[in-house]
């Protein structure tokens, strides 16, 4: 089978590129996911296009980040109730700590799959948060499958955190034979 030319493409990069553009049709049903309380503040803290921004509910108040503007969202001091964004992968680390230290009551993230990982929801899961939604889609030209995942504030998780390591009898260790 040959290999994916964006597959290929992307491991053999130099430079992260963190410009991947949702798609209008994506963004929308990104947005659709978390439920709007009117007057609340929604922000998209990397408008770029506007793609999430310019579809933001009506009857909530809107605020962005866009670094071509100098409005870096590390530096944001808002105080948002939404988050809503398809955050730069080579930073999500740092993506995900200043949104939990911005406290909003939901956030939501468009990222690869394997970039769920079980640190991130522990962090989630530590400052208060539930998994709440998991959509998984595929993006053309994209590198593997995406998720839309949606953190609430107070909300059980949808999925349990096991982080035992399981082994077979085998794979014991010497002294537990």
């Amino acid at each position: 089978m040959p290999k994916s030319k964006t597959s290929d493409t992307i491991k053999k990069r130099t430079n992260a590129n963190d410009v991947f553009i949702t798609p209008l049709d994506l963004a929308l049903k990104h947005i659709n996911k978390i439920e709007p309380i009117e007057g609340e503040l929604w922000l998209d803290p990397c408008k770029n296009s506007g793609a999430y921004y310019n579809q933001f509910p009506n009857n909530v108040q809107k605020d962005y980040c866009e670094i071509l503007e100098n409005k870096d969202f590390f530096d944001y001091e808002g105080k948002p109730d939404v988050i809503v964004a398809n955050p730069p992968y080579s930073m999500l680390d740092d993506w995900f700590k200043k949104t939990l230290a911005l406290q909003p009551r939901a956030f939501s993230m468009l990222i690869g799959i394997n970039n769920l990982t079980t640190r991130r929801l522990e962090w989630c899961e530590q400052a208060g948060y539930g998994l709440t939604s998991m959509t998984m889609c595929k993006i053309y030209k994209w590198f593997g499958m995406s998720i839309i995942v949606v953190f609430e504030i107070g909300e059980n998780s949808i999925i349990d955190n096991d982080r035992k390591v399981y082994r077979t009898s085998q794979d014991a260790p010497e002294h537990t034979k």
